[in-house]
């Protein structure tokens, strides 16, 4: 056999075997001794044919069918081999379960980190809020004390009647008292 065009019986990748195949002809390889290694490419194509056959029937069996043909033995190999895959299979689940579980909680505590955050954020803008409310409605109630002074001053006594009044006489100041006489002559004089 030529150096780099053998392959090794028993190979299941036909693609592979045949690629090979192509690629000794290609260069060169075997041109004579393709009549001499067609045997071997036959006995290379029945062993991949019947290891097909061979997992298409383990295949079907593993699925539960065909049975009918199988020894008590056999049938026990099949059941601890399919329980041994079913715990590796149940194994792989319960710990991609867990990553799940244990990302979730990541998540979850993250989620809540953030609602304590925006929890006081919110509280912070309430206070703030709240300190603007007051200081506006002090602005408001000075304002309106001021008014409701001088309204309470002016209803006091419009309000009460029977409040008495304290009138006092005061002396005129002298050049008060001469200016008003003078005013009075003049009004005498202009009305005659």
């Amino acid at each position: 056999m030529y150096q780099g065009c053998f392959l090794h019986p028993g190979t299941i990748k036909s693609n592979i075997t045949a690629k090979k195949l192509r690629s000794c002809m290609f260069h060169g390889k075997g041109t004579d001794s393709t009549n001499t290694q067609f045997p071997f490419w036959q006995r290379e194509a029945a062993m991949l044919k019947q290891q097909l056959q061979s997992l298409q029937e383990s295949h079907r069996r593993m699925m539960g069918e065909e049975l009918s043909g199988l020894a008590v033995k056999d049938l026990q190999g099949m059941e601890s081999q399919l329980e041994m895959s079913l715990r590796s299979i149940r194994m792989k689940k319960d710990q991609l379960l867990f990553e799940e579980i244990n990302e979730l909680n990541q998540k979850g505590n993250l989620i809540h980190h953030e609602n304590v955050e925006l929890y006081e954020k919110v509280n912070q803008i309430r206070k703030e809020n709240a300190e603007l409310h007051k200081k506006v409605y002090e602005i408001r109630e000075a304002g309106a004390a001021n008014r409701n002074t001088f309204l309470t001053n002016a209803l006091t006594i419009r309000e009460n009647p029977h409040t008495t009044i304290h009138l006092q006489l005061s002396q005129p100041d002298q050049h008060e008292a001469t200016e008003a006489s003078l005013q009075s002559t003049n009004l005498g004089l202009q009305l005659h």
